[in-house]
C-alpha cells in the first residue's frame, strides 16, 4: 500500500492507494471515495501554485495531470509525495465546516498559505556587510578557551561594539557573563545587576551589544553539523532578544588537521529571519533528548522544506554566513576579564596599574574590562560617565579620579 499526501484549501490529508502505476483518473477516483470531492470538481498539480489559482482559466494552466491516463509513476510520484489539489464546491471535513466564498473557494494569497503552511527555505544574504573583531579582543577570548579550558567545555560572551550605516559590525570587546559550560550545553547565569553596569558603560563609550560570540568543544569536533540544535536554539534566543537586524552569532573552534596539528577557527553567522520568526512563533521543540539529532532541529508542527513536510530541519537552513575581517579597536583587553576561573580582585587592579605605569592615565583604563571592575565601586551616575567619556574621547582624566584609582589599588 502507497500513501499519497494531498494539499488543499483545507490542509494536508491523505490518500491509499494499491500502487504508482495507476492512473490520473484512478487517483481522482479514490480521492474521491476517500476525501468526498466530486471527480468533476477536481484538479490535480504537483505545482503548488494550482492553490492560488483564483478562476477556471488560472486552473487551465496547470497541465501535468490533465491527461487522465497518465501513469503517477511518469510523474515521480512515490511513497510520501506531495500532490495539489484544488476544487469547486465546499465539503464537510473532519472538525468545522469549509464554507469556501465563490464558485472556486476563498481566493488564496501567499500570506493564507503561509499562515497554514511555514516554509524553509536558505537565506543568502545576511543583514550585515561583514563583522570585524578587535584583534586584541578576539586573542583574549580565544587564548582563554584553547590555553585555560582546552576546548573541553564550552564558553560564550556577549560581543560589543559599533554598526555602521552600511551594515558592519565591528566588534571591541567581549563580556564574558556568569555561566557554567559543559562539552554540549552553556548555561548562562546572567547577572541582570552587572550587566546593568556593562549596558552604562557601553551607552557612554558609543557602542552597543551586537552579537553573541561561544566555543564549540573538542567533543564536538567530529559531528558533522555547523551548530547544533543546542546551539541553533540559543543563538535564535539571544538573537530575537536583541531586535538587532545586524545581530552577529560567531563560533571559536578548534579545528584539527590530518597532520596532527590544531588551529583556533573562528566563523560568524547571522541566524535567518526565518529562523527568528519560527523562535519567536515558538515552533521549535525546546526539550531535546539525548538520543537527537544534533544537525537536526525539531518543530511542534510540520514545515516546508523543499516540496516535503516535514518536522525536522537541517540546521544549515537556518545559517547565513558572514564575513569576518579584524581591526585594531579603541580599546585594550589586558586587564584580567570578569567571571572567569580567577576572581578579579584589588591586587589585579594595583598589577594593571604598575604593568602599565609609562602610558598616560587614559591608556591605562582604556579597556572594558577595567571599566566593569571599577564601576563595581564607583557611582553609576557620576563618576562611570566620566571616566568613560575621558576614554571615548582619549582626554586626560581628571587628577581627582587618578588618585582615587590608586588608593583603590592599594586596599
Amino acid at each position: 500500500m502507497v500513501m499519497v499526501r494531498i494539499r488543499s484549501r483545507d490542509g494536508l490529508e491523505r490518500v491509499s492507494i494499491d500502487n504508482t502505476n495507476i492512473t490520473v483518473s484512478q487517483l481522482k477516483t479514490l480521492i474521491q471515495n476517500q476525501l468526498q470531492i466530486p471527480i468533476r470538481s477536481q484538479t490535480l498539480s504537483t505545482n503548488q501554485s494550482l492553490l492560488l489559482a483564483k478562476s477556471p482559466s488560472d486552473l487551465l494552466k496547470f497541465t501535468d495531470m490533465s491527461n487522465p491516463d497518465t501513469p503517477l509513476s511518469s510523474l515521480s510520484i512515490s511513497h510520501g509525495s506531495l500532490i495539489f489539489l484544488a476544487y469547486d464546491g465546499e465539503r464537510t471535513i473532519a472538525g468545522p465546516a469549509v464554507r469556501p466564498a465563490g464558485s472556486f473557494g476563498r481566493k488564496m494569497t501567499i500570506d493564507d498559505l503561509i499562515a497554514k503552511q511555514m516554509r524553509v527555505t536558505r537565506q543568502e544574504n545576511p543583514h550585515c556587510d561583514s563583522v570585524s573583531f578587535d584583534r586584541d579582543c578576539a586573542n583574549a577570548f580565544q587564548h582563554y578557551v584553547n590555553e585555560t579550558l582546552a576546548f573541553a567545555v564550552k564558553r560564550g560572551g556577549f560581543m560589543y561594539g559599533t554598526v555602521s550605516e552600511e551594515g558592519k559590525v565591528e566588534v571591541d570587546f567581549i563580556y564574558e557573563p556568569p555561566q557554567q559550560g559543559t562539552g554540549e550545553v552553556l548555561m548562562l547565569l546572567r547577572d541582570s545587576d552587572e550587566e546593568k553596569l556593562v549596558e552604562a558603560i557601553t551607552a557612554c563609550l558609543g557602542m552597543r551589544r551586537v552579537g553573541f560570540i561561544f566555543t564549540q568543544t573538542i567533543m564536538q569536533d567530529k559531528k558533522d553539523y555547523t551548530l547544533s540544535h543546542r546551539e541553533v536554539l540559543q543563538a535564535a534566543e539571544l538573537h530575537a532578544e536583541s531586535e538587532l537586524k545586524e545581530w552577529v552569532t560567531a563560533v571559536v573552534k578548534l579545528e584539527v588537521s590530518e597532520d596532527g596539528g590544531a588551529d583556533v577557527h573562528f566563523e560568524a553567522f547571522q541566524m535567518s529571519d526565518m529562523c527568528i520568526r519560527l523562535f519567536k512563533e515558538g515552533w521549535f521543540e525546546t526539550e531535546i533528548g539525548e538520543d537527537a539529532d544534533p544537525k537536526l532541529s525539531k518543530m511542534k508542527k510540520d514545515v516546508v522544506v523543499g516540496t516535503k513536510d516535514v518536522k525536522e530541519v537541517d540546521n544549515d537552513f537556518f545559517l547565513v554566513v558572514v564575513k569576518i575581517l579584524d581591526h585594531l579597536g579603541p580599546l585594550s583587553s589586558t586587564f584580567p576579564i570578569e567571571n572567569r576561573i580567577t576572581q578579579v580582585t584589588m591586587r589585579a587592579l594595583r598589577s594593571h596599574l604598575d604593568r602599565t605605569k609609562n602610558l598616560p592615565f587614559v591608556k591605562r583604563i582604556s579597556d572594558f574590562h577595567l571599566l566593569l571592575f571599577l564601576a563595581k565601586y564607583l557611582d553609576l551616575n557620576s563618576d562611570v560617565p566620566a571616566l568613560a567619556e575621558c576614554v571615548l574621547a582619549q582626554t586626560a582624566v581628571p587628577e581627582g579620579y587618578q588618585i582615587l584609582i590608586e588608593s583603590m589599588a592599594t586596599t
